[in-house]
């Protein structure tokens, strides 16, 4: 399986149609929180999950979105610790997918290793970024998440690059 289209056949084959749903419309908001309509905080995570809950998107979704890929490592350094707290870190085998997702694949869609996403990101928001040292904090959770969802479809025998 190559790139998206696999990614999607992939998620089918791992979760129910409900989870499997509900995994690929989050992924495909995950980073609506970048909207200059809706950036408030600086946090993308917790200005995402804000809009998604003010137009009712299932909670669950609004929850996935706030604590994507360990949000809660940039809310700590921007000082947002308690507005993410407004939603539980599900902490399950979706929301590792999604995290697995969104660090391996490129701002142009490509998909990329973990290590190669982890260095664009930093290369992109330069040294003294928020974000390239939340990187470089959360790395040892993003690379768990990256690993075990990987791990999950090798057992499944999905070919997932």
């Amino acid at each position: 399986m190559q790139g998206v289209g696999g990614r999607l056949r992939a998620v089918e084959r791992l979760f129910s149609t409900g989870d499997a749903d509900l995994l690929v419309a989050t992924g495909l908001v995950h980073d609506i929180g970048y909207a200059p309509g809706l950036a408030d905080t600086g946090l993308h995570a917790l200005d995402g999950a804000r809009y998604l809950r003010k137009v009712e998107a299932p909670e669950r979704m609004c929850a996935l979105v706030a604590h994507h890929s360990a949000a809660h490592v940039e809310a700590e350094l921007r000082g947002l610790t308690d507005a993410l707290g407004d939603w539980a870190d599900e902490r399950t085998p979706l929301r590792d997918a999604l995290w697995w997702a969104d660090m391996t694949t490129s701002p142009d869609g490509e998909v990329v290793t973990f290590e190669e996403r982890a260095k664009e990101i930093q290369q992109r928001y330069g040294p003294d970024d928020v974000v390239s040292t939340f990187i470089q904090m959360a790395r040892p959770e993003l690379a768990g998440a990256v690993e075990r969802t990987e791990a999950r479809l090798r057992a499944a025998g999905i070919n997932y690059v």
